[in-house]
């Protein structure tokens, strides 16, 4: 009688603990995209591309999706031996269908492509799109990666890196995927390298493809490198590996956090990290940097965007600026501190970027390229609406009530 009591009390803690915020963000997650349908993003600020050198090579900047994808369909157009790429998301409107077509092509002429895509993240993506001829290879990253082994936590992590390598001469990445809608209405960047970095971008699309290809179909044999004569020690990729147990990018993020004297800029798309994360931030500020986190007023994830609020109390109380891109969604996952170190890559400051998913992030250590950073967060500040601790404290009951009931959710974003 006491036991069956028991896993009664329990089932109805669950019930709440779990249920209650899930449904919660059920509910918001509808209303949302009701009060959504027809909404256009209003035009932004933006940034020409800015090309610094590094190195034997350079580093270009995009912070407007038209330009980046203008430039790497012309790297696919003009490529001549192979062609590397791996993306999230794959749009099968206008602009997908140009990338594929320009691959196509590149394949039909006798350039060796290919393509790794998540199925997950293009589950709603027409069937037909995702069809491609026998002269491109094809990793299809698993719906459900785990197979048997089911209890392997280390398998779930989605891919959720973008790549491109065109001819061993020139790599881009970084957190735009492929559509027409990140081409113009969302604020996102990335990067295009040149010269001995290229390498490391081309051993990290190939590491992931040895580890995930399947081995029943001939066009998937492991992919094979030389080994470069020359390496940029000024630029590091910092690859999130979960089937590895390997997740870097956070302690690389920390470690340049704790060394700040300065200035911290710092924009993500989505703001849920642990409360380490947290203290390190607030600790910094404390001993007088300059800290401004910068994330979207609305993003497209509204739960992620209530959970997020949950830190905002402690953060303002110790100093640190927050503030909201307003009119369009921000997607930038940017760092730059003490105006010498950056990075710029996939991974969000949230759990599923930091300890789950596959990711990849560029370090690079450099004044010059850290100045075109900085001037790209102070256009996208310019946009932006700060968040006061006056304002905050003020915030309705029942906002602060929705946030309470969602906080459970927190670790599992």
């Amino acid at each position: 009688m006491i036991g069956r009591h028991f896993w009664t009390w329990v089932r109805r803690l669950l019930l709440v603990v779990v249920g209650v915020p899930t449904g919660v963000a059920v509910g918001l997650s509808l209303v949302d995209a009701y009060r959504s349908r027809g909404r256009r993003a209003k035009p932004f600020p933006t940034n020409p591309p800015i090309t610094t050198e590094l190195g034997d090579g350079e580093v270009t900047t995009y912070s407007f999706g038209t330009d980046l994808f203008e430039a790497m369909l012309a790297a696919i157009n003009g490529a001549k031996t192979q062609i590397l790429l791996e993306t999230y998301i794959w749009k099968g409107d206008e602009l997908g269908e140009r990338f594929k077509r320009a691959l196509t092509e590149a394949a039909g002429r006798g350039v060796d492509v290919h393509v790794i895509y998540d199925s997950l993240a293009n589950m709603v993506v027409p069937r037909k799109f995702k069809k491609f001829p026998s002269t491109i290879k094809v990793l299809r990253f698993p719906l459900y990666p785990a197979g048997w082994r089911f209890f392997d936590l280390a398998r779930y992590g989605r891919d959720h890196r973008k790549i491109l390598v065109v001819d061993d001469t020139v790599g881009f990445v970084g957190g735009y995927n492929i559509g027409g809608l990140y081409a113009t209405e969302w604020r996102d960047t990335h990067i295009r390298v040149t010269g001995s970095a290229v390498w490391d971008l081309k051993r990290a699309f190939a590491d992931f493809w040895n580890l995930n290809r399947g081995r029943r179909r001939n066009h998937e044999r492991p992919m094979l490198l030389e080994t470069s004569a020359e390496w940029e020690p000024r630029i590091r990729f910092h690859r999130n590996v979960p089937r590895l147990w390997m997740f870097p990018i956070r302690s690389v993020y920390l470690e340049a956090i704790n060394r700040a004297s300065k200035n911290i800029y710092l924009t993500t798309a989505y703001f849920l990290p642990d409360q380490d994360f947290v203290d390190a931030l607030k600790d910094a500020a404390e001993r007088g940097v300059d800290v401004r986190i910068l994330i979207p007023l609305k993003s497209n994830h509204v739960v992620t965007d209530w959970i997020a609020r949950g830190y905002f109390a402690q953060m303002l109380e110790a100093g640190i600026r927050i503030f909201r891109f307003k009119g369009a969604m921000i997607h930038a996952k940017t760092c730059t501190v003490d105006g010498s170190w950056s990075t710029v890559g996939t991974a969000n400051i949230d759990r599923v970027s930091l300890t789950g998913n596959y990711e990849i992030n560029v370090e690079i250590i450099d004044d010059s390229f850290a100045e075109v950073l900085e001037r790209v967060y102070e256009t996208d500040e310019s946009n932006s609406l700060e968040l006061t601790e006056g304002e905050w404290m003020a915030r309705d009951v029942h906002r602060k009530f929705t946030e309470i009931v969602l906080s459970p959710l927190r670790p599992f974003l």
